[in-house]
């Protein structure tokens, strides 16, 4: 569908800012499935919400039920998932709410491409867990259909994950209540 205009990018207004303690943003938690991320994003808009800080949770999973229900997982449509959340959570970031996205997002080009559309708030996290271990985890049973060759292109097993941030977050090591500081560092 072609697009007829740009649409204009809308500030809070001096209502909504004056009730804000914080600019919008976003968190991309990128990693392998089973690594953590929608636990982390979790445990992170409840430790912000204890500081006051408005957020959101943009769970690949739950998307996929909802607004991603028409997306598969070839390149294509992987790439079209990003591009859409990248949408939403740059909406959220517009409204002064932190938007903690988790989502696999295999390629560095896709996370590029979100980065690009939220702009200068955007702040992507690598969720380091080994293989292993998210295959020890499998909480969805994902990895085991994919050994048995059920789920094509399933990243991790099927296709590598690609390049990972340089902010690596080993999650297979620490717990959440362990690493409390980093979410002090968010706001």
């Amino acid at each position: 569908m072609e697009q007829l205009h740009e649409p204009q990018r809308l500030p809070m207004n001096n209502a909504q800012r004056a009730n804000t303690t914080h600019h919008g943003g976003v968190v991309w938690l990128t990693g392998l499935s089973g690594a953590g991320k929608s636990t982390l994003a979790y445990a992170l808009s409840d430790a912000l919400a204890a500081h006051g800080v408005r957020s959101t949770v943009l769970d690949g999973d739950v998307l996929r039920c909802g607004l991603n229900r028409d997306l598969g997982f070839s390149a294509d449509e992987r790439s079209e998932n990003v591009r859409r959340v990248g949408e939403v959570a740059r909406l959220f970031a517009d409204a002064g709410v932190i938007a903690i996205v988790a989502l696999i997002s295999p390629a560095a080009a896709m996370r590029a491409q979100a980065r690009a559309i939220v702009g200068e708030r955007f702040r992507e996290v690598y969720v380091k867990a080994s293989l292993a271990t998210c295959e020890a985890r499998d909480p969805k049973g994902l990895y085991r259909k994919a050994r048995r060759g059920e789920l094509a292109g399933f990243t991790g097993v099927r296709i590598p994950k690609r390049r990972r941030p340089r902010n690596a977050w080993r999650n297979s090591r620490y717990t959440w209540s362990g690493n409390s500081r980093r979410s002090e560092r968010l706001h």
